[in-house]
């Protein structure tokens, strides 16, 4: 194993010093577009609804529904027993009947609406709860985008508010539906689906507000996290960590994955999310620009590479390519580009991409089995390790030729240092949160499966059903 990461070792240091090269020329180029692109747009035009905008808006929510039902809910539900399909299938869909409803009620007032006082910076009030106040025709009080905010930190969009309050939604179902990953196949439904309200209620939305609205505390030290590397997936990666730890193992669970159920289950929602994912990092520009082209091309790129290396890495390490392996080190890719995609051009999504699936692969086959924690389908190893690699990643190779940022290797250390801290902030408040209410959620309803229910499988226990017949 020493000689693997050896090997590994000098291959990061190849590729870093390549990058700090070409980036010294690159750096200048940059730096003359961004003039030119700033006279050419100094002209102060009034903000209306875009059609095209809104219209690429719309589809983009889509495709991020659709990284839920189906897509999450066919990969995670091919990676379990066949007992247990039934009940990750219901956990994904009634997620997203439950956080819609949250979210509209008060979850997107919490996330992106603004307090008073010394709340200000953590947690939105309740102006917009049950959306009241907002019509039709008003305009996104948001961009994403740091290159679009006002100096005071405000921020008008060319979208409908609605469309942005839709948009926005998507994530907020998508991220509590990765943990399930790590609790799958012992968990009670009453159990999960109140954790899961607690959770996005008094975990999700706080850190959106953080990063994302512009009172928040991370997005005004500069914290950039284009379209959810702290915010999704960080943020659920650690929560499930601890989500695993607190619930204990399976039942003769025996230190190895066991074999999934059904691998074109796995195939196809590892295909709908790549394909989803466009709406995920693509739309989180909120508009049908340049930026959302450079923020699809990055995505992809990073996605193929990385679903490449991971199958390269099973060919070198167990003598033949998986398609588990290459379905998971796609989802490590578009996890890992995530906070990056607005951010980074071509050279960086092939490093990101590159990168995710060694640092994921050690996690998931190394780490895993030596701290003997029973992550069920790795969602701390895939989306907390990605995610954590694509916000550092950010701080390296963010580039002035996509936008008005610079990382570490085009001349701003300091950058580096502030998705550092973001980091550290998820890690710490979403693992102690998340730890306090799983532990509330245990003594109020329970949140362990009994030995039988859990052996009989939870189709059953908890469903009444089955996913397939005997003569299947």
């Amino acid at each position: 194993m020493k000689a693997h990461l050896k090997k590994i070792g000098l291959v990061v240091a190849l590729l870093l010093t390549t990058l700090s090269i070409w980036s010294q020329d690159s750096t200048a180029v940059a730096a003359d577009s961004l003039k030119a692109a700033t006279s050419a747009t100094a002209t102060t035009v009034t903000p209306t609804i875009d059609s095209g905008d809104t219209a690429w808006m719309i589809v983009a929510a889509a495709f991020v529904l659709m990284m839920t039902i189906p897509g999450l809910a066919l990969f995670y539900g091919g990676l379990v027993r066949r007992k247990n399909v039934i009940n990750v299938l219901m956990q994904c869909f009634i997620i997203t009947g439950l956080i819609t409803v949250e979210w509209v009620v008060v979850g997107y007032s919490m996330a992106f609406g603004s307090s008073e006082g010394w709340l200000k910076p953590f947690i939105g009030g309740f102006d917009w709860a049950f959306l009241k106040g907002i019509n039709i025709s008003d305009l996104s009080p948001y961009f994403i985008s740091h290159s679009q905010a006002t100096a005071d930190g405000g921020t008008i969009g060319t979208i409908p508010h609605l469309v942005f309050v839709l948009f926005q939604g998507m994530f907020a179902i998508i991220t509590p539906a990765l943990i399930v990953g790590a609790y799958a196949e012992r968990i009670k439904f009453g159990g999960f689906a109140l954790f899961t309200l607690l959770w996005a209620l008094l975990v999700y939305n706080p850190i959106a507000h953080w990063v994302w609205s512009g009172d928040g505390w991370l997005f005004k030290m500069g914290a950039l996290d284009f379209a959810g590397g702290t915010v999704v997936h960080i943020n659920a990666g650690i929560a499930a960590l601890v989500t695993a730890i607190m619930i204990g193992k399976r039942k003769y669970y025996e230190g190895h994955p066991n074999p999934p159920h059904n691998i074109p289950y796995v195939l196809i929602g590892a295909s709908l999310l790549w394909i989803g994912w466009i709406g995920f990092n693509a739309g989180s520009g909120l508009a049908a620009d340049g930026l959302a082209a450079s923020a699809f091309l990055v995505t992809h790129l990073a996605t193929a590479t990385a679903a490449v290396t991971w199958a390269a890495l099973d060919w070198i390490f167990n003598k033949k390519p998986t398609l588990v392996g290459a379905a998971t080190g796609a989802v490590a890719g578009l996890v890992a580009i995530t906070p990056a995609a607005g951010f980074v051009d071509v050279t960086g999504a092939l490093i990101i991409g590159l990168l995710v699936p060694v640092f994921c692969y050690i996690a998931v086959g190394i780490i895993k089995p030596r701290l003997g924690y029973d992550d069920s389908l790795d969602a701390f190893g895939v989306h907390g390790i990605g995610g954590i690699w694509g916000a550092i990643a950010t701080g390296l190779l963010a580039t002035p030729a996509i936008q008005s940022y610079q990382g570490l290797f085009y001349g701003n250390p300091a950058q580096l240092w502030i998705q550092v801290k973001a980091v550290l902030a998820t890690l710490i408040y979403s693992g102690v949160v998340t730890f306090i209410l799983f532990w509330i959620t245990d003594k109020l309803v329970g949140v362990r499966a009994t030995d039988s229910e859990e052996t009989e499988g939870l189709d059953l226990s908890q469903h009444g059903e089955t996913a397939y017949s005997k003569a299947d």
